[in-house]
């Protein structure tokens, strides 16, 4: 299956394990064409690296051509921000693009207990694998 992973760029080198744990089980696996970039950078050089991304690379745009190239997506949503299972906005933009373009949807951790989009991450109905990769096929 080609997955394409999801997740604040916080958490790259968390991205670039699943990642490699994902191809060890036989998947193609797509991740942010900056990845490489982030690692080993703290929390607030990853947050300058992401607007930077954002507003002069065209990084939603180029993340979203891999996710119509891809089966499915991966949210991996660790706790961040005093937030179990956090979801960022940019995120939650690409789990409503995955869902527009008729993707499977998988969720690392169960939804997390945010009141403003907490029933559209709902409505795209996700496949919550509680950290199981596993179960995504």
């Amino acid at each position: 299956m080609k997955i394409a992973i999801c997740a604040s760029m916080v958490f790259t080198e968390k991205m670039l394990e699943a990642k490699a744990t994902l191809e060890q089980m036989g998947h193609d696996v797509f991740v942010s064409q900056f990845a490489a970039g982030y690692v080993g950078k703290s929390d607030a050089e990853k947050e300058a690296l992401t607007l930077h991304n954002k507003n002069n690379n065209d990084a939603i745009r180029a993340f979203w051509e891999k996710i119509r190239a891809s089966d499915a997506i991966l949210v991996l949503n660790y706790d961040r921000r005093g937030i179990a299972n956090y979801i960022g906005g940019n995120t939650l933009m690409e789990i409503g693009f995955a869902h527009v373009l008729g993707k499977k949807i998988f969720l690392l951790n169960p939804v997390p207990e945010i009141e403003f989009y907490k029933s559209e991450i709902e409505a795209c109905k996700p496949a919550i694998i509680n950290g199981d990769f596993s179960l995504i096929k």
